[in-house]
């Protein structure tokens, strides 16, 4: 029987457990070496692509204002308009409400820490982290960071999640300097990068294909700011100069219809594939075939951006020059000229002129494909990013101890 202490407790909290674009929070939660986590969420989803134990789904709260129903269920449910303009506080939960409780959870389970992964969870729930009054860490991870994902019950609570965490964590420098654009103090501020398991990658430099058989990827979501429509119209482009290239799509969303109607527009359809959502291990197959990741995000007029996407991570990790846009945190990743090409948003001129560049120098593709994958290695491994959220946790810790009062003398 081993006498070593146990490993500190972190109660890990998100509302959906997992989407399949949350991988990244699934491999943080299933990777922690120091420390030991216990998940939290409103919601459990593909527990078959995700398992994880111990997991408890919170209890919801319900908050039944009085007054007419038959107009509250007119207003909210018909005319989509909740709670009516003029008269939100006789319709919304008091301040301190607890939607969840969670509060009495984490009196139970007494954990050192608590993580809430984004921000506009961490701002619904505030009530509770408040009650139970311990060390907490939150982490930003894009959608997060904008106006927009903070609903009118908890849209001025952002400044109380603030004041409440110890850290507060985001995956690229450009997301962090937006965290402090809302209101975070600069001394609680983390860089945590995305972690990317490089053991499951395989690793090589590219070569142009000798037939012209050239083969493009995307993978993401299917929404907005992955910018799809934008890589069409330059895949469009770059095919008339390589009829035989084909252009790949990976991922599952709302825009796959508009997609599929614009491939048809084009006249692409022979040259473009939507995949789906495929896992880890279909994914690596495709870009272990590619020789081309694209990735050409944009911000949305909603404000929603990237951070770092996975997907682009793991291509380059493999080998795979990107040509992408000067978004987000993707510059933090890929540097212009030397590991890939950046262009400006919502250009399909600018990407199909990239990826033309590209394909034409077949010395400079393969330094691209070296350079790429040399970079992840040294800055996104899996090890390095979880030893870095581990040191948050201690150092969360830490800076809490430092400033309760201690009882006694």
């Amino acid at each position: 029987m081993s006498d070593s202490p146990p490993k500190p407790l972190v109660i890990s909290v998100c509302g959906t457990f997992l989407k399949p674009e949350m991988l990244s929070v699934y491999r943080q939660v299933t990777g922690l070496q120091r420390w030991r986590t216990e998940v939290y969420c409103e919601e459990r989803i593909n527990a078959d692509k995700f398992p994880f134990s111990p997991l408890t789904v919170m209890r919801k709260n319900k908050y039944r204002p009085r007054g007419n129903f038959l107009r509250r269920f007119w207003l909210k449910h018909v005319m989509k308009s909740w709670p009516p303009p003029g008269e939100e506080a006789r319709y919304l939960p008091p301040p301190g409400w607890h939607s969840h409780n969670l509060a009495p959870l984490l009196a139970k389970a007494r954990p050192e820490l608590l993580h809430v992964y984004y921000g506009h969870k961490a701002a619904k729930f505030l009530p509770m982290i408040e009650a139970w009054g311990g060390p907490l860490v939150v982490s930003f991870h894009g959608v997060d960071a904008t106006d927009g994902a903070y609903k009118d019950e908890y849209a001025h609570a952002l400044p109380g999640v603030f004041a409440a965490a110890d850290l507060v964590l985001a995956r690229s420098q450009s997301l962090l300097d937006r965290v402090g654009e809302m209101g975070c103090s600069p001394e609680k501020l983390r860089l945590n990068r995305t972690p990317i398991p490089l053991a499951g990658i395989t690793r090589r430099v590219r070569s142009a294909p000798a037939d012209g058989r050239w083969v493009c990827l995307q993978a993401c979501r299917l929404i907005a700011k992955k910018g799809l429509s934008t890589a069409l119209e330059a895949f469009a482009d770059f095919q008339k100069s390589h009829p035989l290239a084909q252009f790949r799509i990976a991922g599952e969303g709302p825009q796959r219809a508009a997609l599929s109607q614009q491939i048809a527009q084009l006249g692409l359809q022979e040259n473009v594939h939507l995949l789906g959502w495929i896992d880890s291990a279909d994914l690596y197959r495709e870009i272990d075939a590619a020789h081309l990741f694209l990735h050409p995000s944009e911000t949305t007029a909603s404000g929603d951006r990237e951070g770092v996407p996975n997907a682009m991570l793991e291509a380059m990790a493999s080998g795979l020059p990107v040509v992408a846009t000067n978004h987000g945190g993707i510059p933090e990743a890929v540097t212009h000229g030397e590991d890939g090409l950046l262009v400006h948003e919502k250009s399909p001129t600018d990407l199909a002129a990239a990826l033309l560049e590209i394909t034409r120098n077949a010395e400079r593709y393969a330094q691209f494909s070296a350079k790429a994958a040399a970079k992840i290695e040294r800055t996104y491994g899996l090890p390095q990013s979880l030893a870095a959220l581990e040191e948050c946790y201690d150092e969360a810790v830490a800076l809490r101890l430092a400033r309760t009062p201690s009882d006694g003398i």
